[in-house]
């Protein structure tokens, strides 16, 4: 089908031990960023950062299981169906505890066009 990529999660090239799955990268999507993060229970390595200095802004949600996030100096609980936007200047980092979670982010810098970071495509093999 010209004009549509369709791939399946298993599909997707990964990173970092397969936490990161890229999906921006592998749909070819240039216009934002998107990616797909698995992480198992317990997992407290997710970095705490900001985009202070790139502006982009972040959208999380959580596709299956359960996470808390820390920004804005709450502890949010995502779970599916709670959205959490954050501002670029505003610290963030993800934790599980229980159990695992899909989470899905998008990125993006207000007013600008989306610039591929080597952060969102696969590592040389």
């Amino acid at each position: 089908m010209p004009g549509v990529v369709v791939k399946h999660e298993d599909d997707l090239e990964v990173k970092y031990g397969g936490a990161f799955k890229l999906i921006r990268h592998g749909l070819g999507i240039s216009s934002f960023g998107i990616q797909l993060i698995n992480l198992p229970a317990g997992t407290d390595g997710y970095p705490e950062h900001d985009h202070a200095g790139d502006g982009q802004e972040e959208l999380y949600t959580v596709l299956e299981g359960a996470a808390e996030l820390t920004a804005g100096g709450e502890t949010i609980a995502l779970e599916p169906g709670v959205w959490v936007a954050i501002q670029p200047e505003e610290t963030r980092k993800i934790v599980t505890t229980g159990s695992a979670a899909k989470l899905l982010v998008i990125g993006g810098v207000p007013g600008k066009a989306f610039e591929v970071s080597a952060f969102s495509v696969p590592d040389e093999a």
